[in-house]
């Protein structure tokens, strides 16, 4: 996928989509790291998701929150 592919993605995909996009080979690894925690889960009408935000972070294409510049007061 490219940058404004990855970036246009909706809110919510799923573990699959999230694997690709991590680099994982195969969709039973996709699953194991969503097991294991390295992509967050969210389960939704029985479905499993991942937030789209949290991947894109994960491969550096959003900040974190912390590495967001913070008001000064």
């Amino acid at each position: 996928m490219t940058r404004d592919e990855l970036l246009q993605l909706p809110p919510m995909i799923t573990v699959p989509v999230a694997g690709r996009i991590m680099g994982l080979k195969s969709r039973s690894a996709a699953y194991r790291a969503a097991a294991r925690g390295d992509l967050p889960t969210i389960r939704m009408c029985g479905k499993l998701f991942v937030p789209t935000e949290l991947v894109l972070q994960k491969i550096g294409l959003r900040p974190t929150v912390d590495d967001e510049p913070r008001a000064v007061s």
